[in-house]
């Protein structure tokens, strides 16, 4: 067998390495979920970049009583249990029933987690996350009722979440007036 020269024996290791990296970042984006890890969730947040991949995911801005609060991308039709679990699971303070962890996720939309210490959502003293409302919250501010509540609540989820107060103007019975009072009392 003749000897090979210097300069093909970095040849063959280059190419060996490139093999080497190319088949570990086939194996890390297959979708096989590390050992302890639950597919499609991660417990470390990570980093926000503005456009990125925006096709396939919704970025979604996790406040209130979690244990790390921050924005987040989570895959398309996420439902905001999913975003608490990615900002670290809820604090002890938290209310859990307080937000609708069933609820779709859309993009742009704040869940805000009440917490027992601060106020809780719907009692008057802090607006409403728009995306994670209950009827009763809805009722509770200034100018809707309970059948404008559910109006918006069935609106929200035929719209498969509402990113914007302003989309709130397309539902029947919701006025000038009443839409002041859903700026004041909702956030997106």
């Amino acid at each position: 067998m003749p000897e090979l020269s210097r300069t093909q024996l970095l040849v063959y290791a280059a190419v060996a390495v490139v093999v080497l990296l190319l088949g570990a970042r086939w194996i890390s984006s297959s979708g096989a979920p590390a050992a302890g890890v639950e597919q499609g969730l991660s417990f470390e947040a990570e980093p926000f970049e503005p456009g990125a991949d925006a096709g396939r995911d919704v970025v979604v801005h996790v406040a209130g009583a979690v244990v790390r609060p921050g924005v987040y991308r989570l895959p398309l039709g996420a439902r905001v249990a999913d975003a608490v679990k990615r900002a670290g699971g809820l604090v002890r303070s938290a209310v859990q029933d307080g937000i609708n962890l069933a609820a779709r996720l859309s993009d742009g939309q704040q869940v805000v987690v009440p917490g027992r210490a601060g106020a809780a959502a719907g009692d008057g003293q802090g607006p409403v996350s728009l995306g994670t409302a209950t009827v009763d919250q809805l009722d509770e501010i200034e100018g809707i009722g309970p059948v404008t509540a559910r109006n918006i609540i069935e609106f929200r989820d035929r719209s498969g979440g509402l990113s914007s107060i302003e989309q709130l103007d397309e539902i029947s019975g919701i006025g000038p007036s009443t839409m002041e009072a859903l700026r004041s009392g909702l956030q997106p």
